[in-house]
């Protein structure tokens, strides 16, 4: 257990953070699994849309990196343009 109170502190940080990453993170997982599930072209444009977002923001913040975000963006929209 920590011994000191900045020690204490950096673990409620840590708990803290931890809930809000993991949580971001199941976010994006959804909102990639909505574009990719999406029966028509109009709703995967739609969830696309926000899914995109969703990814800059997880990019520029440092959950995932810009690369990956850059990629996923790039595959979802080759996804959707191939649809029907």
């Amino acid at each position: 257990m920590a011994q000191h109170k900045s020690a204490e502190k950096r673990a409620r940080q840590n708990i803290k953070r931890h809930a809000r990453n993991k949580a971001s993170l199941t976010r994006m997982k959804t909102l990639v699994r909505n574009v990719r599930s999406a029966k028509d072209k109009d709703a995967a444009a739609a969830a696309l849309k926000t899914a995109v977002k969703a990814l800059d923001q997880l990019g520029s913040k440092g959950l995932i990196h810009k690369n990956k975000a850059s990629n996923q963006k790039s595959a979802l929209t080759k996804f959707v343009g191939k649809m029907k």
